[in-house]
């Protein structure tokens, strides 16, 4: 029986495709479940227009005992909100040891809330968080499509493949070259074999 959860956090017009390799690949384990989390249990509704259930309400979710990763997915919203209540539960997931990983505009969350002044980091260019209020780490960040470090992953817009190898390596869902084949194959295809 599964018994860790692996949580998405969505929030309203998230980006679908960012998420789809991770939740797929992670439901398949035997170890891993998924489940959504949001600022409340409205159901959310992606760019490409699919239309998410909330399994959690942030308020709702207060034992972390279960939790293995905590996933931020992009979205146009990040930019626009401040959301200080997911900020309080990325804290409590960091300080509890829980990796945490965010793409595209889910890393200038992370950077306005000053969770990436310490650890190597990536995003959509340095210029994206360099304004931020609370980002004093530029000096860390790198220029890449994917990177986990100190308890965080992160990854630019176009780097969905990237993320979810990242994601799978640190649950340590299989062996680094089992998931570096099925990248491999994700992103060259099987055209050639």
């Amino acid at each position: 029986m599964k018994e860790k959860e692996v949580l998405f956090l969505l929030t309203d017009n998230w980006a679908d495709w960012e998420a789809c390799h991770a939740m797929a690949e992670i439901s398949f384990t035997d170890e891993y479940v998924t489940k959504t989390i949001g600022i409340n249990k409205q159901p959310k509704a992606s760019i490409g227009g699919i239309r998410a259930e909330i399994d959690y309400a942030i308020a709702e979710y207060q034992n972390l005992d279960n939790l293995a990763m905590l996933v931020l997915v992009g979205s146009f919203s990040w930019r626009k909100n401040r959301y200080d209540e997911i900020a309080g539960l990325v804290k409590k997931a960091s300080e509890a040891g829980i990796p945490v990983a965010a793409i595209c505009g889910a890393t200038v969350f992370l950077a306005r809330h000053g969770f990436l002044n310490s650890v190597k980091h990536t995003s959509n260019g340095k210029e994206r968080l360099q304004d931020e209020e609370a980002y004093t780490g530029l000096a860390h960040f790198v220029s890449a499509q994917a990177i986990s470090d100190g308890g965080f992953i992160t990854a630019n817009e176009t780097a969905a493949l990237e993320f979810t190898r990242e994601i799978l390596r640190t649950l340590e869902t299989d062996t680094d070259e089992e998931i570096n084949q099925w990248y491999e194959r994700h992103k060259h295809g099987l055209a050639g074999e």
